[in-house]
């Protein structure tokens, strides 16, 4: 089992956008990929879970993995919520086109 830290840049949250892409990174893994956001213990695999949790700007989350992937799987959702989950910062100018 691998964890980090990261914090969400998304101007507006994680909303339906963002939590889509980091919905669509976390299934391209056979690991189980868990956000601890406080309390809560949510499923990166599910867009639901993702939106529901409510996570704002600003707020720190603990990726965690766990399977035969799970550092390549740490990786690259650190790596795409660090970028923006394919918004700038302001989430109104897309990383990506």
């Amino acid at each position: 089992m691998l964890s980090q830290e990261v914090k969400i840049i998304n101007e507006s949250g994680l909303h339906l956008r963002p939590a889509g892409v980091l919905t669509q990174t976390c299934i391209r893994y056979k690991s189980e990929i868990i956000l601890h956001y406080g309390e809560r213990k949510i499923v990166g695999k599910s867009v639901l879970n993702v939106m529901a949790a409510g996570i704002k700007r600003g707020s720190t989350v603990v990726v965690e993995c766990n399977g035969p992937d799970e550092e390549e799987a740490l990786k690259a959702v650190v790596e795409a919520i660090s970028n923006g989950l394919g918004e700038g910062p302001e989430g109104s100018e897309p990383l990506f086109t």
